[in-house]
């Protein structure tokens, strides 16, 4: 804004003016903006009001520039003028954290103008003759929250706003131009006309018997003459309510702060510009730094390696968590999570909070032993443990959900390393059996006599010694559950065996003549084909019927790709967590190349090469990459297919291949079976359910129904 010609008179006047400021009405305005520059031309044409300072961040604002001109005190921090004789604040700003801290700390004296009720005063007051700007003003302060009277020197009223008229109770025309003792008899106003000083915070009760607090207010103008006197008034239970407001916050200061001392956790905080302003006894336990050391300092004062993660929470306003750095003068390994402190959508500073690792590491390795222990005394895993998506693996879920609520044997079947013991423990888990013992057998043995004395135990009654005996596995797993994995490699002899135990509920023990009564589940898992072992006369057909009454088909790793991201991802953070790594993101092209290759191990060959690649990472490393999995997967792995076999691939993926050969299988044996279902599931090892699901992904026409 550009001062008139006379500017220098303008400011000698204004200086006069300013003598007697401290019996004026004085008012603070926050922000120097074009509004700011409005406002000081309005305020000029009043003789009762004195601009105290102008105030805005931006020392460059060109509304303190204005304001210097004037002769008016400027400055950027508004805090220190409410402490003095302010008695209005014009609020120009849009910043609601200001709005709201100017509200809160201002003394209950003090008026409070925002923005848009100044603004509507500036444009009502430009351009409008005295007599109007005296009405626009009286509108305005028709809207203030407290009541308000006004007197002149004889004590009669010449204003009162809407507030004070519903407080007292009597009409504002009624009381325009009467003495003001005619109608609150025990107001304050003479009195402060009288000594012309202000009174703050006088209780006073109105003749309808309302409890009021009031502030009363000499108006004295530039040449020191007594124009009258203001009173602001206040309801007595507003004043209250406000007070147990700020008792409350009090109280829970109190509360928090008992919290952050006592806190075990080490915590550090730091303002918007990063120097330190708290830090609680575990800090100093933890680093060594007292409060001292870190107070009133850089939020980097205590950092031996690493970046002040505090400063970068400022910065970008955004969390962090889990970074480690060494810190103090013992050269500390933490870990670090930063949280950005953000008031009204302003960043008001960051706190963090510092955890041991050698505290860290030992709670891991206590946790990793007790789920050890856990894991030894009953079944390892639950069917939330078993991750899969895709629709056969669903299909295998289901089943395997309804043979757990289910007494009778089940049979898994599918190739090696598909998860069919992850089944089994569900199974037991899910089952009433599941607070008794779980007893995996692997039934591949070089020495089945071994193997017998395992499952069936072991008894002497030679009288030349002493009676003993030995319990074996299926006694151990009475009333639990006992899991014969790979039961098609067990001889016939064997199989007969177990046969009676299914027929008979009883076992005998090797060298001994007595049955003994057991109650156990038993559940099986093959992955070779039980149909061409009977042909073949290697698997008992009786024992067959007796496994099968509940098989289940878990899908190869190549059969559900689906999945594949998502077993990727558990098996990275178990086996972070096993060797201390770090990895937490993978690229895309891991997946894709991992999805390139056939699996003929499945699962458990995915689980050796995530984390033969994660153990060849360096332990800072937190993404994986193809170059860390190709060196264990090359041409090398890929099967090798006879000459009959070669140059037959015609640009397909290999799970489409599968699809397209696996559909002529079930259309040929359908046909070959006059579409009896029941008896081309048998032929082809599969339930009805599984050759039904099958028939709807390949849309064969389901014939006759059998």
């Amino acid at each position: 804004m550009i001062l008139p010609n006379n500017a220098d008179k303008y400011k000698m006047e204004l200086c006069k003016k300013m003598q007697g400021v401290n019996n004026m009405k004085r008012i603070l305005i926050i922000g120097a903006g074009e509004l700011c520059q409005r406002v000081i031309k309005q305020l000029d044409t009043m003789s009762h009001i004195a601009v105290a300072a102008v105030i805005d961040l931006n020392p460059n604002a060109n509304g303190l520039k204005l304001a210097k001109d004037f002769g008016f005190e400027t400055g950027t921090e508004w805090g220190v003028w409410l402490n003095r004789d302010i008695h209005i604040i014009l609020d120009t700003t849009d910043d609601q954290s200001i709005n709201k801290e100017l509200k809160k700390l201002k003394q209950e004296s003090t008026v409070y103008l925002s923005k848009q009720v100044v603004n509507v005063i500036v444009e009502m007051l430009e351009d409008k003759s005295k007599e109007q700007s005296k009405s626009d003003w009286n509108l305005i302060l028709d809207s203030l929250p407290e009541g308000m009277v006004v007197v002149d020197a004889h004590e009669t009223v010449t204003f009162m706003n809407k507030k004070a008229e519903r407080m007292i109770g009597i009409e504002k025309n009624k009381m325009i131009e009467q003495p003001i003792q005619k109608t609150i008899q025990q107001t304050r106003l003479p009195q402060v006309l009288r000594t012309r000083k202000q009174e703050s915070n006088q209780k006073m009760t109105l003749e309808n018997g309302k409890k009021t607090i009031t502030t009363t207010i000499p108006i004295i103008d530039g040449e020191h003459k007594l124009k009258g006197a203001l009173s602001v008034i206040r309801e007595l239970h507003d004043v209250v309510e406000l007070a147990d407001q700020v008792s409350g916050l009090k109280e829970v200061k109190k509360i928090l702060d008992a919290i952050f001392y006592s806190s075990d956790e080490a915590i550090s905080v730091v303002d918007e510009n990063g120097v330190g302003i708290m830090v609680n006894p575990a800090y100093t336990r933890l680093t060594g730094l007292n409060s001292k050391e870190i107070i009133g300092k850089p939020a980097s004062v205590d950092i031996y390696e690493g970046t002040s993660m505090h400063l970068q929470v400022l910065k970008t306003r955004r969390p962090v968590k889990g970074v480690k750095m060494k810190v103090g003068p013992m050269k500390k390994d933490v870990l670090v999570n930063v949280a950005p402190i953000i008031v009204d959508g302003k960043i008001k500073g960051s706190v963090a909070i510092l955890q041991d690792v050698s505290q860290i590491q030992g709670l891991t390795g206590d946790l990793r032993r007790a789920r050890q222990i856990i894991r030894n005394l009953e079944g390892k895993f639950t069917f939330d443990d078993i991750i899969g998506t895709s629709n056969e693996m669903k299909l295998a879920l289901e089943q395997a959900r309804v043979g757990a609520k289910n007494p009778s044997t089940v049979l898994l079947r599918g190739e090696s390393g598909a998860g069919k013991e992850l089944f089994a423990y569900a199974i037991h888990n899910e089952s009433d059996r599941r607070h008794n013992k779980f007893i995996h057998v692997n039934c591949v043995t070089a020495d089945e006599k071994i193997l017998e004395r395992e499952l069936f135990g072991y008894e002497n009654e030679d009288p030349s010694i002493d009676y003993f005996y030995e319990t074996g596995y299926f006694e151990k797993a009475n009333k639990g559950s006992i899991f014969l994995d790979e039961i098609g490699l067990l001889s016939i002899e064997m199989q007969a065996k177990l046969l009676h135990v299914l027929k008979q509920d009883e076992i005998t023990r090797v060298g001994g003549l007595k049955p003994v009564r057991i109650d156990i589940r038993i559940i099986t898992a093959t992955s070779i084909n039980l149909e061409k072992a009977i042909m073949n006369g290697e698997f008992l057909e009786e024992l067959y019927y007796r496994l099968n009454r509940l098989p289940i088909f878990i899908p190869p790793l190549r059969e559900r790709f689906i999945d594949l991201e998502e077993l990727v991802q558990d098996i990275t953070l178990n086996t972070n967590e096993k060797y201390g790594r770090i990895v937490q993101t993978i690229d895309k092209d891991v997946y894709d190349f991992l999805k390139q290759y056939h699996w003929p191990g499945n699962v458990r060959e995915l689980e050796n090469v995530i984390a033969r690649a994660m153990i060849g990472m360096n332990k800072e490393e937190k993404r994986m990459q193809r170059k860390h999995i190709s060196p264990f997967i090359n041409d090398t792995n890929q099967p090798s297919f006879p000459k009959q076999f070669k140059n037959i691939w015609n640009g397909q993926t290999l799970q489409q291949s599968i699809d397209i050969h696996e559909e002529k299988v079930i259309r040929e044996a359908l046909e070959t079976h006059g579409y009896n279902k029941t008896k081309t599931a048998q032929a082809l090892g599969v339930s009805i359910r599984n050759l039904y699901y099958k028939m709807d992904k390949y849309n064969i026409a389901k014939g006759s129904v059998q």
